[in-house]
């Protein structure tokens, strides 16, 4: 897997124009059936049948410079928007093609009289605000402290794997690109397993979670951080508000403010997946991703909708903040 570093300042006239015309706004695919190829047509409204998709797309650039690096880009790979110091929008690649006369159409062209013909269809949009110096921290490859974002960039590796922890996107939940519902023939006719069932590894251990698990749940009940239910011990769970993966040391012994109790009913997934978050002055806050999501708009609605943690304090906020900004599935900006 791959991903593209785009830039995009929303702060330069033309960008906001292009990015409401055709990532806020999608692009309706029947409006333009004259300018698209019969397979590229064809790909596109079977991955998105509502008829309309996000586009965007990258000139050739000065001695078609741009077109190895957006060459390297292939559906399945990840694209994250760069503009005023920050990574701010993430999207999962499904489709790639070449059409200049449709980017023609849809964006002008620029002052080099280039226009955005090497094009890709987007899904899975998500804002973020991850902060440049990050990124730099993310790539192996970076090593000035003034590096930035200037032109597409495709990253693979480390490099790649290390930007998708950073904004926490979880891969292993994205649905195949292109896919059909199993019938219950296909799943009783899978393949026997012929690996080893059992292996001996070695695990790291956190050191500090039986101490943290105890500060926080002295005694046989608690309250849960995000819904405020009182539940069991065994129905809680010790909870990093910033995953302990991107903690510093320093940071993994804070346990007065590192961690909360969530509940194993609904809200652990639901701020581990990014579907909740918790604001500047304690409000829970509820991704859209949540009210659309099957099954969780329920639990939302139910147990959290309107509430304000009694967790949150400023101490805890840097956090929160961490969690709101790489983890939380926030609306993309417009």
């Amino acid at each position: 897997m791959r991903v593209m570093l785009q830039p995009a300042s929303l702060k330069t006239l033309a960008v906001a124009r292009h990015y409401h015309d055709t990532i806020s706004n999608h692009v309706e695919l029947t409006a333009h059936t004259d300018l698209f190829s019969v397979d590229d047509l064809d790909v596109l409204q079977r991955l998105y049948p509502n008829g309309a998709a996000p586009l965007w797309g990258v000139t050739p650039g000065t001695n078609n410079a741009n077109v190895s690096r957006i060459r390297k880009l292939h559906r399945g790979d990840y694209v994250f928007f760069y503009g005023d110091h920050h990574l701010y929008l993430s999207g999962l690649v499904t489709h790639t093609f070449h059409n200049e006369a449709l980017a023609e159409r849809l964006w002008g062209r620029d002052h080099k009289d280039q226009t955005w013909e090497y094009m890709y269809a987007l899904a899975e949009l998500r804002g973020c605000q991850i902060p440049i110096a990050e990124v730099r921290e993310a790539l192996p490859t970076v090593t000035s402290p003034r590096w930035f974002v200037q032109n597409p960039t495709v990253v693979d590796g480390i490099g790649a794997d290390n930007l998708i922890n950073l904004a926490q996107l979880d891969v292993s939940a994205t649905p195949p690109i292109e896919s059909s519902e199993l019938s219950v023939d296909d799943v009783a006719g899978a393949p026997l397993f012929t690996g080893e069932l059992e292996r001996e590894t070695l695990r790291a251990v956190r050191g500090e979670q039986e101490q943290l698990k105890r500060h926080l749940l002295p005694g046989q009940t608690g309250i849960c951080a995000l819904c405020g239910r009182t539940l069991d011990r065994g129905l809680l769970v010790a909870a990093h508000i910033k995953k302990r993966m991107h903690c510093s040391d320093d940071e993994r012994r804070d346990l007065a403010n590192v961690a909360m109790l969530n509940c194993i009913l609904g809200c652990d997934a639901l701020y581990e997946k990014g579907y909740i978050s918790v604001g500047a002055s304690g409000e829970i806050l509820i991704s859209s991703a949540a009210l659309n999501g099957l099954g969780v708009a329920e639990h939302v609605e139910m147990f959290l909708k309107g509430r304000t943690t009694s967790w949150w304090t400023g101490e805890r906020e840097k956090y929160f903040a961490w969690h709101r900004t790489h983890t939380f599935k926030a609306d993309i900006p417009t």
